[in-house]
């Protein structure tokens, strides 16, 4: 197929040409152009000003969930100091020659794979080779070593798993009816606990992976500007490792991305865009950010951006963690975009640092005056972290700063709090 091509005794100016002519070749890509696998189905030939044809470019291949792009690690570096009781790291990706973009506010999915000491603690425990083959969660077939190392969930135990296990085992038959029993058994436990307490339970290699959860991507905040970096992308990981029932515990992707990952060999990457967690349109808008831990990560986007844009308006933080000395996460950088009026104000909870705990909700309930008046100007107000507690009791304080400073009732202040989420000006990323 051909680009029709406009001759110049067309009633157009040169300009108008030009730009019907790359219009009718983007709407011959978008036509024919992009098969399932990412690439061009066709080279469409364009012409050009002289009128000769000349094959058009093949269309860019499209990432996505499905079709992670393979991104190559460029750094990983602990943030927290030693003698933390965290361990936290810095990691870049690159994204060169991937097409992907992204804006401030969105995350990266990372397909991770699980810890290889635990996937040949479960082929001893199972007693397989490890080269049975099995199908794999696309139906393609593998050794059961790789599927359990690459494909399939060995810390999230499914129900139909549980159901097959659970005439091998002793006491869960019982739990079976009861949710939160369920839940308090399940809480620290992964496959291998299941296959110990239930030593009966011996399924054949493929009858065993069709009982497991494809492995699924971890989803995490991006911490850098697309406008400051806009080939690679940055995150803020929090490793977990904790004891349970006798055994360390390793957090999939998190020990993966810090103890696992080579500089050499990519790891499959997609952007998970969040259109609900976005800068103001309006770059003159005051901006209050709050933050615990790693929930730091979008706000030094937020500021990258900021400052990458010239966005005249004020910027206030408040981040919390346990130690000053030991776990303020990019303290550098904060205190640089303080120095250069970047960051208007920073407000910090270090929880541990005294003996009445104090976290970031205290740090608002403190600057309540100043907090309501930014929010009478018009400021929009960012949450970050943990949904079950930090987020939590940071909304109970934002209701108590609006009751407080407004003479509102309570139902009154609820209703302002609404109001702010229809508006968009208060947004959460919350897990």
């Amino acid at each position: 197929m051909y680009v029709p091509y406009l001759p110049e005794t067309a009633p157009f100016t040169p300009e108008q040409r030009a730009w019907l002519n790359d219009f009718f070749r983007e709407l011959a890509l978008r036509t024919l152009g992009v098969g399932g696998d990412g690439q061009a189905t066709d080279t469409l030939p364009f012409v050009s000003g002289d009128g000769q044809a000349t094959p058009a470019p093949p269309a860019p291949p499209r990432y996505d969930r499905k079709h992670p792009f393979p991104a190559h690690l460029l750094q990983r570096r602990r943030l927290t100091d030693e003698g933390s009781s965290k361990d936290i790291r810095h990691v870049i990706f690159s994204l060169e020659g991937s097409g992907l973009s992204y804006e401030v506010g969105d995350a990266l999915g990372v397909y991770p794979e699980n810890d290889p000491e635990l996937v040949e603690a479960l082929l001893a425990t199972l007693g397989y080779t490890g080269d049975e083959p099995v199908p794999g969660p696309d139906g393609t077939e593998l050794p059961v070593r790789e599927a359990l190392l690459r494909h399939y969930e060995l810390g999230t135990l499914s129900r139909p798993l549980l159901e097959a296990a659970a005439p091998a085992h002793e006491w869960l038959p019982k739990l079976l009816d009861d949710r939160e029993a369920l839940q308090r058994y399940l809480t620290g436990r992964d496959l291998l606990d299941l296959l110990r307490e239930a030593p009966a339970f011996r399924p054949d290699p493929a009858t065993l992976v069709g009982l497991l959860r494809p492995l699924a991507p971890r989803l995490y905040s991006i911490s850098s500007s697309p406008r400051v970096h806009p080939e690679a992308v940055h995150l803020t990981v929090g490793v977990v490792r904790y004891e349970a029932h006798g055994r360390l515990r390793k957090g999939v992707c998190s020990t993966f991305l810090a103890e696992r990952a080579a500089l050499e060999r990519p790891v499959p990457v997609f952007v998970h865009t969040n259109p609900g967690f976005r800068l103001p349109a309006d770059p003159d808008t005051p901006i209050i950010m709050i933050g615990a831990g790693t929930g730091i990560a979008p706000f030094r986007a937020f500021l990258e951006n900021r400052e990458a844009t010239g966005a005249r308006g004020p910027n206030w933080l408040f981040f919390g963690e346990r130690n000053r000395a030991t776990d303020f996460l990019y303290r550098e950088e904060l205190e640089g975009w303080l120095q250069r009026g970047v960051l208007t104000r920073l407000d910090t909870a270090f929880s541990r640092d005294q003996a009445q705990k104090c976290y970031v909700q205290h740090c608002m309930l403190e600057q309540a005056r100043t907090f309501y008046a930014w929010l009478e100007e018009g400021a929009c107000v960012y949450v970050c972290g943990d949904a079950t507690h930090m987020a939590r009791d940071v909304e109970a304080a934002l209701l108590t700063i609006i009751q407080q400073e407004s003479g509102r009732s309570e139902e009154d202040a609820r209703a302002y709090l609404a109001e702010l989420k229809k508006t968009r000006r208060y947004q959460r990323d919350v897990y």
